[in-house]
């Protein structure tokens, strides 16, 4: 879909998302924008970067947002979402549909602050980089429940929860790594030269937000990864406490089975001819159990 042409201070903006084949040869022929920056910026593979073409003088930004999946269970991956100043005109990829890119550029659209185009795109990436933090919120209540429940009864539930919330953090601390380089690359970059002071705090102030963001991550992403090890061990021990009690259980059922199959064998036995032979045998198997239960105990195998 390309939304009607809007205005900022002046710039054209072309809004599109999800564009299918005809709007994408309406870009080419209305706009002159190559087939090929049109595949790029619509890639949904595609990782987070800045181009400037010299001889077009035009400038694409590629950077990396989150999508949910699931919201109610924390599965979220990260999509890429395109800008392009080509000959004087603003033009915004979604071509996923995100909300928080959705939001952020009319954020920055009803910002008054917002004089320029380029002040336009900063406040742009700085909206989406603060998108990640509700969700690293929501990630941190979630992992102190799951740290709760290990002084409980662990379920499979919990364990799928837990995985989710690691495939979640795989994906946004690799996306807020990746955009955070580029925004430390960006004031290097063609966009930065000669930029004013107002520029330069816009830079600053969306690079800053980016590390808060970094910290966040890599600390919840940690914190995650211990209580999966706690887990696991848990795990571990519960079923090496079962084995344990199996192990004892099917040593001390064998001792009267050996001795009882002993004494039903059809020869002649020491004291099988007593009118309480049975008697003796269930003693000996009674006796022959705890000096057992005893070797173990003292070897410390139970």
């Amino acid at each position: 879909m390309i939304k009607p042409e809007k205005t900022i201070n002046g710039t054209k903006w072309i809004e599109t998302i999800q564009i299918n084949a005809e709007e994408r040869a309406t870009l080419e022929d209305q706009y002159g924008i190559n087939e090929d920056i049109i595949e790029y910026v619509t890639d949904n593979d595609e990782s987070t970067n800045y181009v400037y073409d010299i001889n077009e003088d035009d400038q694409l930004f590629i950077f990396l947002a989150p999508y949910a999946l699931d919201k109610d269970a924390l599965r979220y991956i990260t999509q890429p979402f395109g800008m392009l100043l080509h000959k004087g005109v603003l033009f915004t990829f979604n071509q996923s549909d995100i909300p928080e890119v959705n939001t952020a550029l009319y954020s920055a659209l009803d910002n008054p602050e917002v004089k320029s185009v380029d002040a336009f795109i900063l406040e742009t990436l700085f909206t989406v980089v603060v998108s990640f933090i509700p969700i690293s919120r929501a990630i941190t209540k979630k992992r102190n429940y799951l740290d709760k429940m290990l002084n409980r009864k662990t379920k499979n539930s919990d364990l799928v929860s837990l995985s989710y919330l690691q495939q979640t953090l795989t994906f946004l601390s690799s996306a807020v790594q990746t955009n955070l380089s580029e925004l430390d690359r960006l004031p290097k970059t063609h966009f930065g030269v000669g930029a004013d002071q107002d520029k330069i705090d816009l830079f600053e102030g969306v690079q800053i937000e980016g590390e808060q963001v970094q910290r966040m991550f890599e600390i919840e992403t940690q914190v995650v990864d211990r209580i999966d090890h706690t887990f696991n061990n848990l795990a571990n021990n519960n079923l090496n406490d079962t084995m344990k009690f199996l192990t004892i259980w099917s040593l001390t059922l064998a001792v009267p089975t050996i001795i009882t199959g002993f004494y039903g064998m059809n020869v002649k036995l020491p004291l099988a001819g007593m009118q309480y032979a049975w008697m003796l045998a269930l003693g000996i198997s009674v006796a022959l159990i705890v000096a057992m239960l005893i070797m173990l105990k003292v070897w410390r195998k139970m």
